[in-house]
């Protein structure tokens, strides 16, 4: 089995209880293991005009394969009514494979370590409450020093 990451999103259609539904749905995935959910967050649109994103991040040991697992996450977003109509549009659920164990991936569908994942605190402070700081990326970055460049700014982290 393999540890992956997943980040979560959502700010449309109480955000808070599409990632309960979805972290519901991720325990039930064939051949994985849920084995921890961050705190929740809320943090401002990557675009103006759309109400806050709630976020998190979900720790999965599986032995599905990348694409295999990619379609599962997005089965599980068109079931919580997810439409793709804009780029960083407002959504009722993102899933995002942020890292999958040790693998660099570049496939057209699924880029790994997920390719934003530096310039987001919405994705590094969570993750960062379910892997070691010392975690070093398949491309050799370090969750430290992601962190380090990375300020909490725009973040409020949820009760």
């Amino acid at each position: 089995m393999e540890r992956i990451y997943i980040g979560m999103g959502s700010n449309l259609a109480a955000p808070e209880e599409q990632l309960l539904s979805a972290i519901e749905a991720l325990a039930q995935l064939p051949a994985s293991q849920l084995r921890g959910v961050s705190a929740f967050y809320q943090s401002d649109s990557l675009l103006p005009g759309q109400p806050r994103y709630t976020n998190a991040v979900a720790a999965l040991d599986s032995n599905l394969e990348p694409l295999v697992l990619l379609d599962a996450l997005q089965a599980i977003e068109n079931q919580q009514g997810r439409e793709r109509n804009e780029r960083w549009g407002p959504r009722t659920l993102d899933l995002d494979i942020l890292l999958f164990g040790d693998r660099l991936l570049d496939e057209p569908r699924l880029k790994v370590p997920h390719y934003h994942m530096h310039a987001r605190p919405f994705v590094l402070y969570p993750l960062a409450e379910l892997a070691p700081a010392e975690l070093r990326l398949a491309d050799g970055r370090t969750l430290k020093a992601l962190l380090d460049a990375c300020p909490f700014v725009g973040l409020e982290r949820l009760a």
